[in-house]
């Protein structure tokens, strides 16, 4: 069975995003765990979590992502950067534990200058600090395009990481489409054999996870600048190969594409998920996809 979803917004909760995932016609989501920018969590209310793992079984949701901050850096120079992304890191897995069995992906980080060595040295310094046997929560690593001094870039950097930690068991990947053309492997021509390479060296069944995004640059650009699916240098028939790979048809595949201008108002946009869910789903590749978008959300909101 195809698992598909995307990024929605936690602000209203658990169960109001399982019900926006309903009207999309996704049985995931991915959800940032507090603001991007970083900054408190909201607090948890149980009820809604009560309410959440009634509408999951109903819906049939079975595995949700929650993604960390952008702004946590575990293999910053500046100390209290990495403190910061310790804090928040062990307070985020901890407020996983209300959703067991899940996921959280975030960006190994930027070593600055420092070489990559040693940024993957603070990375798995970090986790082992926080990783613990009793733990539900897969965390993953995300792929990586390699802007600045990225850690992530290669599938080596991500295979070093895991090498330093000791519950490694507890760590899995996630594997970003647009990053992962974007540092410069051929996933549109050989993705077979990109995954052969995985395979070699952290092993296929590692990936938990597939960010399902296509990229405005070609390969190897190490830019990191996601679009809609069909509308980028990856193209449909390529990331619709990969949705509906048999290696990876148990993997949620999650979409983070930009969402839709407004022509009549600048000041808005629309979420294009329910058009790509259906397009990845039937297999086909709507060109007009962004007009359809644009015509049905301001009829709707004119409505």
């Amino acid at each position: 069975m195809l698992t598909i979803g995307c990024h929605l917004s936690s602000a209203k909760g658990y169960t109001a995003m399982a019900k926006e995932a309903e009207k999309i016609n996704a049985n995931t989501f991915q959800f940032f765990t507090r603001n991007p920018r970083g900054g408190k969590a909201k607090a948890i209310d149980p009820k809604d979590v009560e309410q959440f793992h009634l509408e999951a079984s109903r819906l049939g949701i079975q595995k949700i992502l929650a993604h960390a901050p952008y702004t946590l850096n575990a293999c910053s120079p500046d100390e209290k950067v990495r403190e910061f992304a310790y804090n928040t890191m062990a307070d985020d897995l901890k407020r996983m534990e209300y959703t067991p069995g899940n996921c959280y992906n975030f960006h190994p980080g930027s070593h600055v200058k420092q070489g990559a060595e040693k940024g993957i040295e603070l990375i798995a310094e970090l986790l082992n600090n926080i990783l613990r046997p009793e733990q539900s929560t897969t965390v993953l690593l995300e792929t990586m395009a390699g802007k600045g001094s990225e850690i992530g870039r290669t599938f080596e950097e991500l295979a070093r990481i895991y090498d330093g930690v000791n519950y490694n068991d507890k760590l899995r990947v996630c594997f970003d489409t647009c990053h992962t053309s974007d540092s410069g492997y051929d996933i549109v021509g050989h993705f077979d054999d990109v995954i052969d390479e995985f395979d070699r060296i952290i092993g296929k069944d590692q990936i938990a996870v597939f960010h399902i995004n296509d990229s405005k640059n070609p390969r190897g650009a190490q830019k990191d600048r996601h679009e809609n699916l069909g509308f980028g240098n990856l193209g449909f028939d390529a990331l619709n190969y990969i949705v509906h790979h048999p290696d990876f048809e148990n993997v949620p595949k999650i979409l983070e594409t930009p969402w839709i201008p407004s022509k009549a108002n600048p000041k808005k946009s629309y979420a294009p998920y329910k058009y790509e869910i259906e397009m990845l789903r039937s297999g086909k590749f709507d060109p007009d996809m962004k007009t359809r978008i644009l015509k049905d959300s301001e009829n709707q909101a004119g409505a």
